[in-house]
């Protein structure tokens, strides 16, 4: 889901924090490193979530190699006339990250230099989540839409494409577990092959 924000809104934050940010190959190798003393990222640390953690490496690294994007969206890209920071709020943990930040990624370096990405974990920046809540909750990936030069916010998007977060709620109204609504998302992902997040984006970026 694709959300404006109010006009005149001051900068996201400051241009030091957005420096601090990591960059895609410093995320994937903080997720890689704690991977190896089994940790991930994250204030919460746990067998299942490391679990998580290791699979979604996985699907990282497919996704890095197999997802191509679009003749339309590489398109919309290459007409972008303005350069802009995309701030993703991430975790190593989360199930939609590992399936979304690797196309993130790749529109980002399709864009001909026009976007940049930053890439912040949760746990470390709540005071910003929290005023990218979804239905009240924390939920990510979190993506924000800033004009590089202001850092003011164009649009945001996330934590997942508006057909996957139907499923979330459905499976959740009729009480599944978190290991039966995890099976269904991730078997949504894998038929979907990327299409849902990728139109979605196209209608972000034709915005821009």
């Amino acid at each position: 889901m694709i959300n404006s924000p109010i006009p005149a809104q001051p900068p996201v934050l400051t241009a030091e924090r957005l420096a601090a940010a990591l960059s895609y190959t410093e995320y994937r190798q903080r997720i890689d490193n704690l991977m190896a003393v089994g940790q991930t990222t994250g204030e919460n640390q746990s067998p299942e979530l490391t679990a998580y953690a290791k699979l979604n490496i996985q699907r990282m690294e497919r996704l890095d190699k197999k997802a191509e994007l679009s003749p339309e969206l590489q398109e919309a890209l290459q007409a972008l006339t303005h350069d802009y920071a995309w701030v993703v709020i991430t975790e190593g943990w989360c199930g939609d990250a590992a399936q979304i930040v690797p196309v993130l990624e790749k529109v980002a370096q399709a864009s001909q230099g026009r976007i940049r990405t930053h890439y912040l974990l949760r746990d470390e920046n709540l005071d910003l989540m929290d005023h990218y809540l979804t239905n009240g909750g924390r939920a990510i990936p979190k993506l924000l839409v800033l004009h590089a030069d202001t850092r003011t916010e164009v649009a945001n998007w996330g934590p997942r494409p508006a057909e996957a977060q139907d499923l979330f709620l459905e499976t959740k109204a009729a009480g599944a577990t978190h290991e039966e609504f995890a099976e269904k998302l991730h078997g949504w992902y894998a038929h979907n092959k990327t299409r849902a997040i990728q139109q979605e984006l196209l209608t972000l970026v034709w915005g821009l």
